[in-house]
């Protein structure tokens, strides 16, 4: 790995966790506060923060912030009254084409049902042995053991960008070239700004992005549909995927996988993250995952709905209503604050702890409802297969004593930015 592109990448990646981290305040607490006083707040909390949103926000549309789990399960669950069409003009206004979180009503019922089936969990399953658990053990994790010590967060940048690129279709021979097309795919996330002065300037790089992550993803679809789509690569069942008569044509696909990429590898990323911090803070909880595995998803899916990653989902009222005796006209933005809702103490008992035993309820880590994420099976996948293989090679991995404790910072694009260990 040439140090030029090492740094790249992992600048573009501060650079994006920085535009999204708000101001620096005890968000849970200020949430509890929320809950308790302003329960749908007239305003756009996120805004306040200094959070850019990915919705391009009309500044003249009343926006209405949501903090409480029944609140946010009615809008998440109901895509006909609160509807995602105005995405298409702020991130999806960078895309130019298939981006399925922009979508509404029937289009996006129907382009869900054609894509969905690549993402389920016997395709994935089936790469699971060889084209994920395979590719972090012996490219990863193995090369780092005689080390006994790393930052966890270096692993975490690039193994989910290694597998899902995999997956996807590219070449695996081109490591210089997939670690560009991850740069373009963070850089499109810094698109949307809060700060005038810089708004210009990240567009233009965004749109330069997408532009190059464009042509690279379409040279891969058109080699792919030239074997005939005979793959088990992504691209591959994409090209064969029919619903209802209907396929997709070279475009499209090109412009659903490019939407895909900005998540693909940041979501998956910090999510590892924070469930390793959660996890190397509660070294008991850590030694009792270790001797059985089967409940690492549990404690996946417990960081999922403790810390989330994106703390906050928008949609815009498609005609007048009404939250908790708050009228939200039609036209109006809302915005669901996600962290919020998955610590709500009337949903979730002792909600401020950590724990993986607490009786299954839906939170909003991953979306609800019609939009929820159409890969995150994939990135659960991921992680599992990651934290299985640390417990495997590094025994009692431990936080690094001589190194800052990590912390889990960010208003949105939450996560730890470093994550120091040792092992024996």
């Amino acid at each position: 790995m040439s140090e030029l592109s090492k740094n790249e990448l992992e600048n573009v990646f501060e650079d994006v966790a920085s535009n999204y981290r708000g101001a620096d305040i005890d968000l849970h607490a200020a949430y509890a506060q929320m809950r308790k006083e302003s329960p749908v707040l007239p305003e756009n909390f996120m805004e306040k923060l200094g959070v850019p949103s990915i919705a391009g926000v009309d500044p003249d549309r009343p926006c209405y912030t949501l903090f409480k789990y029944d609140d946010v399960m009615r809008v998440m669950r109901d895509s006909t009254l609160f509807t995602s069409g105005f995405i298409a003009e702020g991130l999806g206004a960078f895309f130019d084409g298939l981006i399925l979180t922009a979508m509404d009503g029937e289009e996006h019922k129907k382009m869900r049902n054609l894509l969905q089936p690549v993402f389920m969990p016997d395709t994935v399953n089936r790469w699971k042995a060889d084209r994920i658990d395979r590719v972090i053990r012996e490219e990863f994790l193995e090369p780092m053991v005689a080390d006994k010590q790393a930052d966890l967060m270096d692993f975490a940048l690039y193994f989910p960008i290694r597998v899902i690129y995999s997956l996807i279709g590219f070449p695996e021979d081109r490591p210089e070239e997939i670690k560009q097309y991850a740069a373009w795919a963070l850089a499109i996330l810094k698109g949307p700004q809060v700060d005038p002065a810089k708004a210009e300037a990240a567009k233009k790089e965004a749109m330069e992005a997408v532009q190059a992550l464009y042509g690279a993803i379409r040279e891969v679809v058109e080699q792919r549909r030239a074997e005939g789509g005979e793959g088990d690569d992504l691209i591959s069942r994409l090209i064969v995927a029919e619903y209802e008569g209907e396929s997709l044509d070279d475009h499209q696909i090109t412009t659903f996988v490019r939407s895909l990429l900005p998540a693909a590898g940041e979501t998956t990323t910090r999510t590892f993250g924070t469930l390793m911090t959660l996890l190397l803070e509660r070294p008991e909880l850590l030694a009792r995952i270790r001797e059985d595995r089967s409940l690492v998803n549990k404690a996946i899916d417990e960081a999922v709905r403790f810390e989330p990653v994106a703390t906050f989902k928008v949609r815009q009222a498609a005609q007048d209503t009404e939250i908790r005796g708050v009228q939200v006209p039609k036209g109006a933005m809302v915005s669901c604050i996600v962290s919020s809702a998955n610590r709500d103490e009337d949903a979730f008992e002792d909600a401020d702890t950590f724990n993986i035993d607490r009786r299954q309820k839906p939170s909003f880590g991953f979306g609800f409802g019609p939009h929820m994420c159409i890969g995150q099976f994939v990135a659960k996948t991921e992680i599992n297969c990651a934290v299985n293989a640390i417990l495997d090679l590094m025994p009692n991995i431990r936080l690094d004593p001589s190194k800052p404790a990590p912390e889990i910072t960010g208003a949105q694009l939450r996560g730890p930015h470093s994550l120091p260990v040792v092992w024996d």
